[in-house]
């Protein structure tokens, strides 16, 4: 195939697979800050465990792909050897934190424009420009400098199976099945073995399907991009860096070319106005009021900054990094919930209780 084709099949595929994933969110209310909001606003585990249902398959449909030579995660930006821990810790923490001012991650701004919320609109112009200023504008000059102060050169991928490969001589190949069986084998445990969760159709349902979303990714990436001349790189969901990308392209499209992120974000907003109408949910939503305004602002940019510090989000660290065994993907999930928690605590003991009680609502 020429260049050109390749592309066009890649963004093809990844923009109806954006648009399943973006129905299925709009469809389950699938989303990572409600997850955590139910946790702890109302002690409901119901979609935390959808969210980690999404993990363990996205794992291990990733890994068996990679047994089976269809792919090497080790060419992801996920298992590089530079390892950087600080980023991954301070911008989980602080996209974990905006997510809740925001009113949800990258995945659910998506999802909310194409249901007709206009704040999300906002949200996402303010993700991009934040984003992209993180990656190579005025603030990239800072995340640079903490990187190469604190990036730790490991030697090897920063996987977790060549890091225990590295200390007990084991290959790293022949460990990962053990490993994706312990971790998504633990995982799965906990989650079907609650009740209310193995009685809510709904929450199995989106975990799966969003967690199947991830190997496709790969796949288009990985096999139907692949290309003897110029192969595109290897990439699933994530959303930060894409938003911002979505911008640039939409306003330099004659001298920009479409790839992965761009189409799935078309994709995922697409989806999810499809199923807003089918379902009758299409709802245009404004600002309630200044702080309303403030606080969505505020939370977009720690987003966009975060989200490129920690190189990912949600789903681009917490679900599809986790999906490759990364230790960077492990730390910025972990400060994600971290953060995310403080800023529920955070609203609920402040001034926002009420409003946080009623937007967070399952319903």
């Amino acid at each position: 195939m020429e260049e050109v084709s390749v592309r066009t099949l890649v963004a093809g595929l990844a923009f109806l697979a954006g648009i399943v994933f973006g129905a299925t969110a709009q469809k389950t209310h699938f989303c990572t800050m409600g997850a955590i909001s139910d946790m702890v606003v109302m002690e409901d585990f119901r979609r935390f465990r959808s969210w980690l249902l999404a993990i363990a398959v996205a794992m291990v449909l990733s890994q068996a792909m990679w047994s089976a030579g269809l792919i090497n995660l080790d060419a992801s930006i996920y298992r590089t050897a530079n390892l950087g821990w600080a980023g991954a810790i301070l911008g989980g923490l602080m996209f974990g934190f905006g997510m809740t001012l925001a009113g949800g991650c990258g995945n659910k701004t998506l999802v909310r424009i194409g249901g007709g919320n206009l704040k999300s609109i906002v949200v996402f112009m303010i993700v991009g420009v934040t984003a992209y200023m993180t990656l190579r504008g005025l603030i990239a000059l800072a995340r640079i400098e903490l990187e190469s102060a604190t990036n730790v050169d490991l030697g090897v991928p920063q996987g977790l199976d060549a890091l225990l490969g590295g200390i007990t001589g084991i290959p790293a190949g022949g460990l990962r099945p053990v490993l994706t069986a312990i971790v998504a084998g633990a995982i799965l445990w906990w989650c079907f073995k609650d009740a209310a969760f193995r009685e809510s159709r709904k929450d199995v349902a989106a975990g799966i399907i969003i967690g199947l979303m991830v190997p496709v990714g790969w796949y288009i990436t990985g096999v139907a991009g692949n290309d003897d001349f110029e192969p595109t790189p290897l990439f699933s969901f994530t959303f930060i860096a894409p938003i911002g990308e979505s911008l640039q392209y939409l306003m330099t499209f004659t001298g920009s070319s479409i790839n992965f992120g761009i189409a799935s974000v078309g994709g995922i907003i697409t989806g999810a106005f499809l199923m807003a109408l089918a379902t009758g949910t299409f709802r245009v939503e404004a600002f309630t009021g200044t702080r309303d305004m403030l606080g969505n602002m505020a939370g977009a940019v720690l987003m966009g900054a975060g989200g490129v510090l920690a190189l990912g989000c949600t789903i681009g660290q917490g679900l599809t990094g986790l999906s490759t065994l990364a230790v960077g993907s492990a730390l910025a999930f972990l400060s994600i919930l971290a953060g995310g928690f403080y800023g529920i605590k955070y609203q609920e003991e402040g001034t926002f209780g009420g409003a946080l009680r009623a937007s967070l609502s399952r319903g």
